[in-house]
């Protein structure tokens, strides 16, 4: 029997919309409300892409006549045009719909030139999760959708290994290293403080500008306290967090950053910038530290603060485990997304 369909990207791409699916198939609403997920997208060449369409298309197809509920996840202006191959057929069978929006920009999105297209999906929706009030805000200023918005965190990460890994005077950043997190302004900014500290690295996990981010750290003569890992997960992305004492997101623009949920459940204190949903619940100063987006100097200070002050890191990780116990746990979402469930279809 199948209930749910789940239409997202493929469990093999990286990013945060396969991290909070991989998440909620872990959640009992998964099983009683039989859900399926079905993949329309592959972070390959275009010709997998447009096999990967094609058969999801097909799958949901076949599969719609049987289900009560369509639960799309969705993003970006791509990502959103794709499941406009889906929505028409969802509502002419009287299917009811979510649309689970993971944006991390406004301006590429709902206030983009594609505004319409966001508008044609959000309107034909039974309901439209986004990440933060931020974001709230941000839709409903835009489509004056009222109370059909509702707001679900991203889970932190339940695959934390009994593993364990002696610490190390290490600052992580984890995630795609290009310019919209910030990867520069870190290197830029620890290579003000560098010399005070000459047994402390920065390390990034993560993709993307792996080169130019070499180069930059050659630059600024702090080469042999920077450290690329690349793209990692499973033990190898365990390794990395545990081994790590402070946990660094220079980000410009999110909507819930997923590394900085990570990082909560592997325990790091988190130095961050207020954006997507950041602002719902950071105190700065009391369970993280914040600064503005490409404040280089005010990162380097804390930066030098968290690594300067153990009473003040020892405080702020016991404020991350919080965080990841709480509002912010595994299951704590996943009932959320079932009582969802539940209001729309019983």
């Amino acid at each position: 029997m199948v209930k749910t369909l789940i239409i997202a990207t493929s469990h093999k791409t990286r990013g945060g919309i396969t991290s909070v699916v991989n998440a909620h198939k872990k959640g009992k609403q998964w099983k009683a409300y039989h859900c399926k997920w079905i993949e329309t997208h592959i972070d390959k060449g275009a010709g997998w892409k447009i096999l990967y369409l094609i058969k999801g298309w097909l799958t949901f197809i076949c599969l719609l006549p049987f289900c009560k509920l369509v639960h799309i996840h969705m993003s970006e202006p791509p990502s959103a045009i794709r499941k406009c191959l889906f929505m028409p057929f969802v509502k002419l069978l009287g299917k009811k719909v979510i649309v689970h929006f993971h944006a991390f920009s406004p301006d590429t999105t709902i206030n983009s030139k594609y505004k319409n297209v966001y508008k044609y999906l959000f309107g034909k929706a039974d309901c439209v999760i986004v990440l933060s009030q931020l974001w709230k805000k941000y839709v409903n200023d835009a489509f004056d959708l009222g109370d059909k918005v509702r707001v679900v965190y991203n889970p932190c990460t339940s695959e934390v290994s009994d593993k364990t890994y002696q610490k190390k005077k290490q600052i992580l950043y984890a995630g795609t290293v290009n310019a919209r997190k910030g990867y520069a302004d870190m290197i830029k900014a620890f290579a003000k403080i560098a010399n005070k500290y000459p047994d402390w690295k920065i390390v990034f996990a993560g993709n993307g500008e792996v080169k130019q981010g070499e180069e930059l750290a050659k630059n600024l003569g702090i080469e042999s306290q920077t450290v690329f890992l690349g793209w990692v997960s499973g033990d190898a992305k365990d390794k990395a967090f545990k081994e790590s004492e402070i946990f660094c997101l220079p980000s410009y623009a999110e909507g819930f950053p997923m590394a900085v949920l990570d990082a909560w459940a592997y325990g790091l204190p988190v130095i961050t910038t207020p954006v997507g949903g950041i602002p719902d619940i950071a105190v700065d100063g009391e369970n993280m530290l914040l600064f503005n987006p490409r404040d280089i100097d005010k990162l380097a200070e804390n930066m030098k603060r968290l690594i300067d002050d153990n009473e003040l890191r020892k405080n702020i990780i016991k404020e991350s485990i919080n965080l990841a116990n709480t509002t912010f746990n595994i299951d704590t979402i996943n009932n959320q997304i079932g009582s969802l469930y539940q209001e729309l279809i019983g």
